[in-house]
């Protein structure tokens, strides 16, 4: 079963994604960007959603320093902020996509399989 790490400071969004993908999916939580890099670097998560918006760390600093160690994993940026220029800043920041909030239960699904098969 592959692993997907939910890095998320929302109780609710954090629900959201669990019932969505618990089913399918092994889960991991952190709630910062930097606690993301620690359990990154520990479990070894075959994908990422990286919420941009984090205390501590945000979601475009993690991606950059989880990406300076693991170039090939797959990060999902996601974000309230719907600007193509949102989405050019993730993906320049290490992001390998990126989806908009509210999550949409299909498009999430086809990303990650894309990305996980």
């Amino acid at each position: 079963m592959k692993t997907i790490l939910i890095v998320e400071d929302t109780e609710l969004n954090i629900d959201l994604l669990t019932q969505i993908l618990e089913e399918k999916y092994r889960l991991l939580v952190a709630r910062d960007g930097a606690e993301s890099i620690l359990v990154t670097e520990t479990s070894r998560p075959d994908l990422i959603l990286m919420d941009i918006s984090l205390p501590v760390m945000d979601g475009y600093e993690a991606a950059c320093q989880i990406r300076k160690c693991f170039d090939s994993l797959p990060i999902i940026g996601i974000s309230a902020n719907a600007m193509k220029s949102d989405r050019e800043k993730a993906i320049a920041a290490g992001c390998t996509d990126y989806l908009t909030k509210p999550i949409d239960e299909y498009i999430l699904m086809k990303t990650i399989q894309e990305y996980l098969g």
